[in-house]
């Protein structure tokens, strides 16, 4: 039996970071356990260390990205658990993850999805998402919520069963992202941002503002999720808004389903003192001010950045500027 076709993703222009991947992830093997043992032997390994934040092995390519380590399974280290099949990659080999300590060699070093997602080609960035979002899952479901006993791992790391056979698989809350701006081409238009008030200023002073956020709540759409939360969080009514893309946020299970929307500038703020501390409309120059690492508020004196290059919320805030 061949492996079906899958479509590659990683080639499409403007893909969020974490939604790149040429991964074909084989569903179809997952309870062929004559198959799963053969693609062991042969198959390379992703080692994932969740208790130190999810970190993996990595090296520095030449054009300046980064490469994931991935290692035989004959050298894979023993792990508390079973190895998770991720699926088979473009030359036909099948890739596994297990979550075990790491440690760095040479010009190896350890990094995390958040630091390096950005920086990986189409094939890595697949495979470390889909690894960190199933193992952090693997880590918060150990037991039955049903019961309260002990799962064990079934169909290759895509289900836990209890001890009565009911079945658990991975789970993906969905979320809302969206960049808010006036709708006006140009250096004179302008976008929305918000601090969060549970984010600490850095120890340079650098205070981080991103897009607006929040989870679909059960009963919702993510397009009313969006005019929700915006209006509770910053008091501002839309005027429009488009769907743009989304991707996974493995920390620990999100699926940030990211808009851009229209609003007056002109209306005030009402801000939610326990989501937002601090709002403002930022120009175009000023965002790339902020993206090129020198913006400083000229009315506060504050310096200002925006979140890591791998969300989901730069790209939104990027594609807008460039827009």
């Amino acid at each position: 039996m061949t492996e079906p076709e899958q479509p590659d993703l990683g080639e499409q222009p403007g893909t969020p970071p974490l939604a790149r991947t040429t991964l074909d992830r084989a569903a179809h093997r997952r309870k062929d356990e004559a198959w799963l043992a053969d693609a062991w032997t042969r198959g390379l390994v992703l080692v994932v260390d969740l208790a130190k934040g999810g970190r993996a092995l990595v090296t520095d390519r030449p054009d300046d990205g980064v490469a994931l380590i991935l290692v035989p399974s004959s050298q894979a280290p023993d792990a508390a658990q079973e190895p998770w099949f991720l699926g088979v990659d473009a030359g036909g080999v099948p890739i596994w993850t297990v979550d075990a300590p790491v440690e760095a060699t040479g010009d190896q070093r350890a990094a995390t999805l958040r630091e390096i997602g950005h920086l990986l080609d189409d094939r890595d960035a697949g495979l470390f998402t889909a690894a960190a979002a199933l193992g952090n899952w693997h880590r918060s479901h150990g037991f039955s919520p049903r019961t309260g006993k002990p799962t064990t791992v079934v169909e290759a790391g895509w289900a836990r069963a209890d001890d009565e056979g009911q079945l658990m698989w991975p789970r993906t809350d969905p979320a809302m992202i969206v960049l808010v701006h006036d709708g006006v081409a140009g250096p004179a238009g302008r976008c929305l941002l918000g601090h969060n008030a549970s984010w600490p200023t850095g120890a340079d002073g650098v205070r981080r503002f991103s897009c607006l956020a929040g989870y679909v709540e059960p009963g919702e759409s993510s397009e009313a999720a969006v005019v929700r939360e915006v209006h509770e969080e910053v008091g501002i009514r839309l005027s429009s808004l488009h769907y743009v893309g989304s991707q996974s946020w493995p920390f620990p299970g999100s699926l940030m389903l990211g808009f851009h929307a229209v609003a007056d500038p002109g209306q005030p703020f009402v801000l939610d003192p326990e989501e937002i501390d601090e709002a403002h409309w930022f120009t175009r120059d000023a965002i790339a001010k902020m993206i090129a690492g020198g913006y400083i508020d000229p009315e506060s004196g504050v310096p200002m950045s925006l979140p890591m290059r791998s969300s989901i919320a730069f790209y939104l805030v990027e594609k807008w500027l460039r827009g």
